[in-house]
């Protein structure tokens, strides 16, 4: 395998499982460094209590032919994260070229059923911390490292494309919070060489997706029966396949303070979700939900 990435500099802040496990593993395919950050550690697991590990997802990296390297780091604490770009900087001589924000943990957070004023506000404000908060803080002490290189890549992985409502404002505002941050670094970080962008998936058949449904990537289709939207999800593996295009562009500046998705790029850059399908998420909520322009 061409590996296009090979002496790159990776973080990927968030990468313990779903979008942010397997962005990992699709740098480290690709041979790039990957400090793999988060909570969840073996014999520690973050409050959300799910069984990956920010160890696995490492060690799976450095499988694939890259270098992992777990970093635990709670990274809505200031000093967490210039910790961890202290050691990247100590380590790696000073270079940072890829920084992946796939901070979330929101999921027990989430209230669905209720309007904004009857939801718990600890719980809400508890959400912007993790996804907006913890994006700034991780952005805040990358930057130096990314801006003093050759052409920086940091990628906001959000929710949706551009601004539409989510369908819960507290949900809403975290993840448009992330294409703003990402637009707003553009600008900061153009005159440096780094392009900034985000980026969104589809219905992400992410390991606690297939749980909360009873299912297995071997029967996810089953889970139809109880979401019929479930049948145009696609594997974390989409996304993956998506940043490292983009990480191996040599043109991607052209992209920096775009709003982007998987299911475009996979037609851009010619690639395939893990089954070796081509989900298109935004087709599928435009012709299910029509005149509602917000995901495509």
């Amino acid at each position: 395998m061409n590996k296009t990435l090979e002496g790159k500099i990776a973080v990927v802040a968030g990468g313990t499982r779903g979008a942010g496990r397997a962005i990992a593993l699709a740098l480290g395919e690709q041979g790039a460094t990957v400090y793999v950050a988060g909570r969840s550690t073996r014999g520690n697991p973050s409050p959300m209590q799910r069984p990956e590990t920010i160890e696995e997802t490492a060690e799976e990296v450095t499988a694939r032919g890259g270098q992992g390297i777990p970093v635990r780091a709670d990274l809505t604490v200031p000093e967490d994260a210039e910790a961890l770009f202290a050691r990247v900087k100590r380590e790696q001589g000073g270079r940072l070229d890829i920084l992946i924000n796939d901070i979330w943990g929101g999921d027990m957070l989430m209230d669905w059923g209720k309007p904004f004023w009857q939801q718990s506000l600890s719980q809400g404000l508890q959400m912007q911390k993790q996804a907006v908060s913890a994006h700034l803080i991780s952005a805040y002490y990358a930057a130096p490292l990314l801006a003093s290189g050759d052409k920086g890549l940091l990628i906001e992985i959000t929710d949706g494309v551009g601004y539409k409502f989510r369908g819960n404002l507290f949900y809403s505002l975290a993840k448009i919070s992330a294409v703003h941050i990402a637009e707003g670094l553009a600008e900061e970080l153009k005159p440096h060489g780094v392009t900034a962008l985000s980026l969104t998936p589809g219905f992400l058949r992410s390991e606690a997706m297939l749980d909360h449904f009873g299912v297995t990537e071997a029967n996810w289709r089953d889970a139809a029966a109880q979401d019929p939207h479930f049948i145009a999800s696609e594997t974390p593996a989409y996304i993956g396949r998506a940043v490292a295009a983009l990480a191996a562009d040599p043109n991607v500046a052209r992209k920096n303070g775009l709003s982007l998705s998987t299911w475009a790029l996979s037609e851009e850059y010619d690639f395939t979700d893990a089954d070796g399908s081509r989900p298109h998420w935004g087709r599928y909520f435009a012709a299910t939900f029509p005149g509602q322009d917000g995901q495509a």
